[in-house]
């Protein structure tokens, strides 16, 4: 549970701006789920409906440069605050992992595993000219070749996550992970249009860090990082530039413990 002892920061703001008061090597894990730039006037399906896919000005692209330019820029301060055997995920669909996964090369991360997560409860394609779309893919990086990162090998092998059907307890924790989409039961103060479930967040968090190491999401959403870090004693970090979800984070934070419905 929440441990009162440890960091706990949320921080409302634009994230190159904020990042400053955000000390050099004082992270432990960064776990990342950047704008996809998948804002332009599409749709998808949501509850058996057919609904926009735009989710606002953050979201839209712009150019092949100046998105690629925006991940190298906050990928650079990610590394400027990690710990030296500090690491990071990074969540992405083909639309943008591909870019991250090269910008991270650059600036000489160690990419350790790419992991997909599946979704048995994925949305169909509507269009019937492309597979549906069932995963994304996180990439988990070192700082450094040098870093000595922390992975909690045993744990994992012997722990069960329910509904996962891939994973057996005793065995190793493979590469792809079977969880559902965000259940509505934690949609309960509120919506977030691209909010992961915590059992995705608990699974990074368990695997690769330690209790009272401190967790870094700069662009926290609706908090389901923050909430994960808590709930396993891991102190936090975030940053959310849009002030109704950096609302929503707190109200989660706030109702720890408790059944997120209304």
């Amino acid at each position: 549970m929440s441990d009162p002892t440890l960091p706990s920061r949320l921080i409302l703001g634009d994230f190159f701006t904020e990042v400053a008061s955000i000390a050099d090597a004082s992270v432990d894990l960064a776990i990342v789920d950047p704008p996809y730039f998948l804002s332009s006037g599409g749709f998808t399906v949501s509850s058996g409906k057919s609904v926009s896919v735009n989710k606002g000005d953050w979201d839209k692209p712009s150019s092949d440069e100046s998105t690629f330019e925006f991940h190298q820029r906050w990928i650079s301060q990610i590394k400027r605050v990690l710990k030296a055997d500090g690491a990071v995920v990074v969540s992405g669909t083909y639309h943008s992992i591909y870019d991250c996964g090269y910008a991270l090369g650059l600036q000489e991360f160690k990419i350790l595993n790419d992991i997909v997560w599946f979704k048995p409860n994925g949305a169909p394609n509507l269009s019937g000219r492309r597979l549906a779309a069932s995963h994304e893919t996180l990439i988990w990086a070192a700082r450094s070749s040098a870093s000595k990162h922390t992975f909690n090998y045993e744990e994992l092998r012997d722990s069960e996550f329910a509904g996962d059907l891939i994973k057996k307890p005793g065995k190793q924790l493979r590469s792809v992970w079977w969880i559902p989409t965000t259940p509505k039961r934690e949609r309960g103060f509120g919506n977030h249009p691209t909010q992961k479930p915590e059992a995705l967040l608990e699974r990074i968090i368990k695997s690769f860090s330690r209790p009272g190491d401190v967790v870094f999401d700069p662009f926290m959403g609706s908090g389901t990082t923050a909430l994960a870090a808590a709930k396993n004693g891991r102190g936090f970090i975030g940053i959310e530039l849009n002030p109704v979800y950096f609302e929503l984070a707190q109200a989660r934070l706030k109702g720890l413990g408790n059944d997120q419905r209304r």
